[in-house]
């Protein structure tokens, strides 16, 4: 029997995982391309044959997805497997149009398919969109466990933008490994605050490899998800995260709706800025579509470094990248900040952006007057330099988790904005955990 000839549609993650554990060594399909969109530059690759497996001795080309009708027609194409996150689902269904009117089926891969099973007890920290609150509810979770007497390691979900071979196993346990993986910064608003406390977190490519070695220095592993997807591993609990500032999107997003479905407790973040009436429109859908999940209401106050800086002053306000961008979030801990302080303005960066940070405003036009913390390469963190630098205003707003004075050179005043989660209630993240035998 003919292998069938299969298109992965990606984003540099899932598509990377799902062939991995699914058709890397599998004769019954052929795959004869990746597609790449939401991350710029990482289209014009091959995914590597030190990768790709016996069956792919040269390896696998990554095209631009703009190029996905011309592939199936070329190849040939039997079958196309979507695999990236946090879209809506009317996108989704557009693009299964697409490939359909193509003469070639659309494809999701379930939990079954793609779920890794580990040997030590997993934790997965999952959420509805991007920007809900992943990050500061996994460092609660690894605080509570540890001070368990827990040994957790934390797996992030897959930023893979560089050299795939080196990348495919990562582990960030000091600053050095930071800077010696090269890391966006992306990567490092994922990495450095599990760092900074004292933590160890993996990534990578080969998601079954990362898991063996965080395996052996692990009593708990920590699936530390990424861009609203499920995890890659089985989990023995579930959190996943909600955000009432876009209420509704925990229905209508690929795979956030999957993640609500999938919790033992779901977290409404941010309650303490969000309107009242959106908090119990965001409580009234989860209980529809997950009437089992334990409902964990929490806030992420912020704190700032030096409020001085903002109180009077017109401020640029930069914020976590892809909560922007794919996340389509108005607003982040630095606008909070900005407007909580009294800043005299929030200045527009727009007419000062340069190369790569113009191109990404034309492309998600809705930004607004924040700056996303973008920096996928070195020619992109220095785009980004010298836009903030270019910025006609007294002070600069950083509201990403990383401080950007270690990467960057600011010509002007800044202060950081951080936060945490706050659970409020009785239903805490460590009640679950005990329910659930963590503890």
């Amino acid at each position: 029997m003919s292998r069938k000839n299969v298109i992965i549609m990606g984003a540099a993650g899932r598509d990377f995982h799902n062939f991995n554990v699914y058709f890397k060594n599998n004769q019954e399909y052929n795959v004869v391309a990746f597609t790449a969109t939401q991350i710029p530059n990482i289209d014009g690759r091959i995914y590597p044959p030190e990768l790709a497996g016996s069956l792919y001795p040269n390896g696998i080309k990554i095209h631009v997805e703009s190029e996905l009708v011309s592939l199936i027609n070329e190849y040939k194409v039997d079958e196309v497997v979507f695999a990236y996150s946090d879209v809506p689902f009317e996108y989704v269904m557009t693009k299964a149009s697409i490939v359909n009117a193509a003469g070639a089926s659309f494809r999701l891969m379930g939990a079954k398919e793609t779920m890794v099973k580990s040997t030590k007890p997993v934790v997965a920290v999952l959420a509805a969109r991007t920007g809900s609150g992943k990050s500061q509810t996994s460092r609660k979770i690894v605080k509570i466990l540890s001070d368990a007497g827990k040994k957790v390691v934390a797996v992030r979900h897959p930023m893979p933008y560089g050299d795939l071979v080196k990348q495919k196993v990562q582990r960030f346990a000091e600053y050095k490994d930071l800077d010696y993986h090269n890391c966006t910064i992306e990567e490092r608003e994922e990495y450095e605050p599990h760092i900074v406390r004292g933590g160890v977190i993996y990534a990578g490519v080969d998601y079954e490899a990362i898991l063996r070695e965080a395996e052996k220095e692990a009593d708990i592993i920590l699936w530390d998800g990424g861009n609203n997807d499920l995890s890659f591993y089985k989990a023995d609990v579930t959190f996943t995260v909600v955000d009432p500032h876009r209420p509704g999107h925990e229905l209508k997003y690929y795979p956030g709706n999957t993640c609500v479905r999938m919790a033992d407790a779901v977290i409404i973040n941010k309650i303490d800025s969000a309107d009242a009436e959106n908090i119990v429109t965001v409580r009234n859908n989860v209980h529809t579509i997950n009437p089992d999940a334990v409902i964990i209401e929490a806030a992420s106050p912020i704190s700032v470094d030096n409020p001085e800086l903002i109180r009077g002053k017109r401020v640029l306000v930069i914020e976590d990248g892809p909560t922007l961008t794919h996340g389509e979030m108005k607003y982040g801990a630095g606008t909070v900040a900005a407007k909580k302080l009294g800043a005299k303005e929030i200045v527009d960066p727009r007419p000062f952006t340069v190369k790569s940070i113009t191109a990404t405003y034309k492309k998600y036009p809705n930004i607004g007057i924040l700056l996303p913390a973008m920096g996928y390469g070195k020619q992109q963190i220095k785009d980004l330099e010298d836009t903030i630098n270019n910025t006609d205003c007294d002070s600069v707003v950083i509201g990403t988790p990383i401080d950007l004075g270690r990467i960057l050179k600011i010509n002007k005043p800044s202060t950081r904005v951080m936060y945490d989660l706050q659970e409020i209630g009785t239903s805490t993240l460590e009640t679950v955990l005990k329910a659930k035998g963590m503890l």
